[in-house]
């Protein structure tokens, strides 16, 4: 199984003390200040949330695998088995106040597999050097919406379920911005999906989102909220970067 993801650096940021939502328009701060944000009408405030950064952690390969479906070994073709899941990542700029569609960034997304294997690493207890299932990336488009289809994730010892993410800009104001964190599921949920195959195979995790060490620290502004689809489930994610 897989080892724990190595925390590297701050695992927060300021980001996660910002919140542009609410009927009043106010950004509150850390110091519980409210500051008056506006943003622009074509972009919802809700796509305008800004959330906490976390730890790339160890599993982090640039593949830079351009494709939507991550579910396939781009070198056989096999798609790895489990719950499909469609995750849909809506990326705004937030800037002095407005807040509009980031098009054009790359987003990541990389995770474990059913039984808590990554593609394209050597640990302790797998080796899959050359594999590159359940990673990828997209750009976002006019909306900024970059979209998957891959799997529910497993688990691992140490860890509960998580999808990571990384979006990287182009150049703005001529240096590009890189945002990595963390994304996690309503552990209800994964009770009912883990109890399937192919999951049930490696018997019930260990660790629930309260109890991970990394979910502690701004996890609850990471959480999914998954619908059901005719073959699995689908959740959308907002994120608001503050950019230069």
């Amino acid at each position: 199984m897989a080892k724990d993801d190595q925390p590297s650096g701050r695992l927060l940021s300021r980001r996660e003390a910002m919140v542009l939502l609410g009927a009043t328009g106010a950004a509150w701060l850390i110091g519980g200040r409210p500051a008056v944000t506006r943003a622009i009408a074509a972009t919802p405030r809700s796509l305008c949330i800004v959330r906490p950064e976390q730890t790339e952690g160890p599993y982090f390969v640039d593949e830079r695998l351009n494709r939507s479906d991550i579910r396939s070994d781009p070198a056989d073709g096999r798609l790895s088995s489990g719950t499909p899941f469609t995750l849909t990542i809506h990326v705004s700029r937030v800037q002095a106040g407005h807040c509009q569609p980031l098009p054009n960034a790359q987003v990541d997304v990389w995770h474990c597999d059913a039984t808590g294997i990554y593609s394209d690493v050597r640990d302790a207890g797998f080796n899959t050097v050359g594999k590159k299932f359940l990673r990828g990336y997209q750009v976002t488009d006019a909306r900024g919406e970059a979209r998957f289809m891959t799997i529910y994730p497993g688990w691992y010892p140490i860890r509960t379920v998580h999808i990571h993410f990384k979006i990287r800009t182009a150049l703005v104001s001529g240096k590009q911005f890189e945002f990595t964190s963390q994304l996690y599921f309503p552990d209800e949920l994964t009770d009912r999906v883990h109890i399937g195959h192919p999951y049930a195979a490696v018997g019930s995790r260990r660790v629930r989102n309260r109890q991970d060490f990394i979910f502690r620290r701004g996890g609850d502004e990471l959480m999914l909220s998954p619908s059901a689809t005719s073959d699995g489930y689908a959740a959308a994610f907002p994120i608001g970067l503050e950019l230069p």
